[in-house]
């Protein structure tokens, strides 16, 4: 699937960033596309989600971050925990390699989360931009190690454990009874039948970003305003 080429295109002449006036009275959707819809963007993928994904990417490899990254997996948190809200880009083949459903952690909320942390013993999810490390067997089976670029936001996602990994309760089949996804302690989980070959797609250095319209996320994330963009100690 030729995402990247057209979605790159339109980035410069078609990018609008929530502004801090805007971001106040942001609801649990996507700002409205300000450009046309490239005709080979996922199902359920907002065109406003992918080019802050985009950006902030750029933003980051401009910087020298993630300057060999070939992935990128968004995630959309505005959406339901039954909802594929997750996709994975194959950025150097203009491939969509996954588009799934993935857990958020249960002190983010219910279907829908609307909370976000990046403290311990929050069990709940952050949001922004993320540079994959390497993986692990752990507890939770085969993980991904993340770092959180984006500082106050999702800088402490290492030593909280925020990591990839396939979950049993990631089951949209039993989530239908109860209305939700099971939930993590702040991970982005994944149905345990893709886990492995997702992670692997995204080890070593690729980006994860996580959008949800929060106002103080959207007014500070140093990556969807570059110019304020200063690499990380």
């Amino acid at each position: 699937m030729p995402v990247f080429r057209t979605l790159l295109a339109l980035l410069l002449v078609t990018i609008s960033p929530i502004r801090p006036a805007q971001a106040l009275h942001a609801t649990a959707r996507p700002a409205p596309s300000p450009g046309p819809v490239p005709p080979t963007l996922p199902p359920g993928l907002a065109p406003q989600v992918m080019r802050m994904a985009l950006s902030a990417m750029q933003c980051a490899q401009a910087s020298g971050i993630g300057t060999d990254a070939r992935t990128l997996a968004v995630i959309d948190y505005s959406k339901s925990s039954l909802q594929q809200r997750l996709w994975v880009f194959d950025i150097q083949r203009d491939r969509l390699l996954y588009q799934e459903v993935v857990a958020h952690g249960q002190g983010s909320g219910d279907d829908l989360p609307t909370r976000f942390s990046n403290s311990d013993g929050t069990h709940a999810s952050s949001l922004g931009l993320f540079l994959t490390a390497d993986t692990y067997q752990g507890r939770n089976g085969y993980s991904l190690r993340m770092q959180g670029l984006e500082p106050g936001i999702n800088d402490r996602a290492m030593e909280r454990a925020i990591v990839m990994h396939g979950a049993a309760y990631v089951n949209p089949v039993a989530g239908k009874g109860m209305g939700r996804l099971g939930r993590s302690w702040g991970c982005p989980a994944v149905r345990t039948e893709v886990a492995r070959p997702l992670i692997d797609s995204l080890k070593q250095g690729q980006f994860v970003f996580a959008y949800y319209p929060d106002p103080q996320w959207l007014r500070q994330s140093r990556y969807l305003h570059c110019a304020a963009a200063q690499r990380p100690v």
